[in-house]
């Protein structure tokens, strides 16, 4: 896309085209101009002469930060575009013909409409109410009779119209969406900017050439940037990626779009397959449903079938569905392959135990942990097996194109595709486990080359990245219920209290549970075996549950042992070691 042609205040007749030339890159490039700071700077590397002079010694106080200032604002920076450097007649002009716009008995209301917004544009901010008397006033007598149905409004206004016959439907429905400005709603709130931001500040001797070279170094050319940002994505979302992702790694973008890793991903080599033992599994019965998991399951299916991830099946199979309570309340809905899984031939792929991922740190001072979104819908189901994950709704059957939750070897393939994309990566300065992502390094300059060339790896396999979860050059991260530093590992800290507060159990069921999270911590706790002896005595069939003075002391001193865990030093190779 061309950049602007620069602008020297001396003819007013084309500052409306310099400004709507800046505009149409702005909005074209949302990521690399979210921030109201970016969008000022980039457009007054454009001023040159008087309007250069008169931009020239706000750069002396760059560093402001005040959303009023005039660097920080879109809206006052335009304003004074206009007011300095726009004929004041032309102002006038537009005023004149606007109030004598009108539409022909028989022309398309589209046409009006362009012209109304253009002289908009022109004239600025009279207030919405004296815009629509106008807008009426200037409409063809046919259409006056069907505003009367409709609130007062601008916006509803032009939509009322897009059904006219004298209409161009493509044409008043983008008229529609853009009169949205904020010459009828209100100037937006300005973003603050982020400390991520940084700007170079600039002596005042300075020129506004050598600020443009300063511009261009935080702002890519935009003429020749790449498209990174799907249309689908929201700004919220640009703005946590821009907020999460460091600045080196800006070209790698679109491996954080959350839009794209919701389309359906390519076939690869490491497809999930579904090789059955014998004959097919047997039909899954249809539940009744509540209004509650009735408008979940509706949802669902018409957000995955929007995505492409399922398609409506014919198979002469099918699971039934069930629903799992999240944690925010809300429900999330599973097909139970109980019965496929029986009948599958096992993949006995390794997935790695996580105690042997977290011995290679040894001397890594610096880390990042990149989490993967949507996990097991980045990989496909193989084609011709897609039948068998058929699942039985009442509102039809579906099947799945990419590999869904539940599938007994999906922890395997998912596992497989991984290990085959970072393989000469792997304990060199990345351990991967399923969709947690580690790069560990001992300098900023090696962890940056890095984190760059798994992003690379991403993209080069359609894989992406939730930028939210993410953690980006860090002194210490938590890894798999671990905190990981330079120091070693010890316990997430979250844990510790769980622990703690640990009701006594009343069963065997509550005391399995207590002790598979403390197994997970063992390593951290000196004679730990002999500490759980008389807990573990109590799960034996034959013997009953009688949690006696015994179980109970070593059931409290367990859980004090867990307050007081030490940090485990990373294993060094390099020394002796007593096995």
């Amino acid at each position: 896309m061309k950049a602007p042609d620069s602008f020297d205040g001396t003819q007013a007749h084309r500052l409306r085209g310099f400004i709507q030339s800046c505009q149409l890159i702005l909005h074209n490039y949302p990521a690399n101009f979210f921030y109201y700071r970016k969008k000022v700077l980039y457009s007054t590397s454009f001023l040159t002469g008087r309007a250069g002079k008169w931009i020239e010694p706000y750069f002396s106080n760059i560093s402001n930060e005040d959303p009023s200032y005039l660097l920080n604002n879109w809206q006052l920076f335009e304003a004074q575009l206009y007011t300095l450097f726009c004929a004041p007649n032309e102002v006038r002009k537009a005023e004149q013909e606007l109030h004598n716009l009108r539409m022909k008995e028989s022309g398309h209301v589209s046409l009006y409409i362009a012209d109304f917004r253009s002289l908009m544009s022109r004239i600025g901010d009279w207030g919405e109410r004296a815009y629509i008397h106008v807008y009426r006033r200037g409409l063809a007598s046919r259409l006056l009779e069907k505003l009367s149905s409709y609130p007062d409004g601008l916006i509803t206004y032009y939509s009322s119209h897009k059904d006219s016959s004298a209409i161009n439907s493509s044409a008043s429905n983008s008229l529609a969406t853009a009169v949205n400005s904020s010459a009828l709603v209100g100037e937006p709130k300005i973003p603050s900017l982020p400390s991520s931001v940084h700007i170079t500040s600039i002596m005042k001797s300075q020129s506004l050439f050598k600020l443009r070279d300063e511009v261009f170094k935080e702002i890519k050319d935009v003429g020749e940037d790449e498209e990174q940002w799907d249309e689908e994505e929201k700004p919220e979302e640009i703005e946590t990626v821009l907020k999460v992702v460091p600045a080196a790694y800006h070209q790698y973008l679109d491996v954080f779009s959350k839009a794209k890793s919701e389309k359906l991903p390519p076939h690869c080599a490491c497809d999930h397959c579904i090789k059955l033992e014998g004959l097919l599994p047997p039909v899954g019965v249809i539940s009744s449903l509540s209004n509650q998991d009735s408008e979940t399951l509706r949802a669902y299916i018409s957000e995955n079938v929007d995505k492409g991830f399922i398609s409506p099946s014919s198979s002469s199979t099918g699971a039934p569905v069930l629903f799992v309570k999240k944690k925010d309340g809300g429900l999330c809905l599973c097909a139970d392959y109980h019965k496929l899984n029986a009948f599958t031939r096992k993949n006995r792929y390794p997935v790695p135990p996580m105690n042997q991922l977290l011995t290679v740190f040894n001397g890594s001072t610096i880390f990042s942990k990149i989490d993967l979104c949507g996990a097991y819908n980045l990989l496909r189901i193989k084609e011709g097996d897609e039948h068998l994950t058929s699942f039985r709704t009442k509102y039809g059957s579906y099947e799945y194109l990419v590999m869904p939750f539940g599938l007994t070897n999906a922890p395997a393939s998912f596992q497989n595709l991984v290990n085959e994309i970072f393989s000469d990566f792997m304990d060199i300065c990345v351990v991967v486990y399923l969709d947690n992502i580690m790069v560990f390094s001992s300098s900023d300059k090696e962890h940056v080359k890095e984190v760059a060339s798994v992003l690379q790896r991403l993209r080069d396999h359609n894989l992406f990245a939730k930028a939210s979860k993410c953690i980006s050059h860090a002194s210490s991260v938590e890894y798999l219920g671990y905190v990981v530093s330079s120091d070693g590992l010890k316990m997430e800290s979250s844990k510790v209290p769980q622990i703690l507060n640990w009701p006594q159990p009343k069963d065997i069921k509550a005391l399995q549970s207590f002790l598979g999270l403390a197994n997970f911590y063992c390593c951290f706790i000196k004679n730990y075996s002999k500490k759980i002896t008389a807990l573990t005595s109590l799960l034996k069939k034959d013997s009953p549950f009688i949690f006696n003075e015994e179980a109970l002391s070593k059931f409290q001193i367990l859980k004090e042992a867990f307050t007081t865990t030490p940090i485990l030093s990373h294993f060094n190779p390099s020394l002796p070691t007593i096995v």
